[in-house]
């Protein structure tokens, strides 16, 4: 199982990114995100039967899509970023009540 995310980086606020989340071995669920100092926090994910959850800090702003044709990972479309937008992003996947997570992608959001 391997989980890879990219597609971090620095952003002025207001602006947009898009994270990219390749997998093998395991379909990618979602995302989270970290900052120093706190916990690991969800962004968005894809449930079991298919709907998406959202963090209510991020509805309206973030959209994660997935791609089957070309691959199991997943996408977050991040658009109007904020400064607390800041910190480093997850890919996520789960199986069998295990939780596997990718390396990270830095995503900093200055103002």
């Amino acid at each position: 199982v391997q989980l890879q995310a990219s597609g971090g980086g620095l952003v002025q606020a207001g602006g947009s990114l898009r994270l990219s989340c390749a997998a093998s071995g395991i379909n990618a669920m979602g995302w989270h995100r970290q900052t120093p100092g706190k916990q690991r926090e969800l962004v968005t994910t894809f449930t079991s039967d298919g709907n998406t959850v959202y963090a209510d800090s991020v509805k309206g702003r973030f959209t994660i899509s997935r791609d089957n044709a070309k691959y199991r990972g997943v996408y977050l479309q991040m658009n109007s970023l904020k400064p607390e937008d800041t910190a480093v992003y997850y890919c996520h996947s789960r199986r069998l009540f295990r939780d596997y997570w990718g390396q990270g992608t830095q995503v900093t959001v200055s103002s």
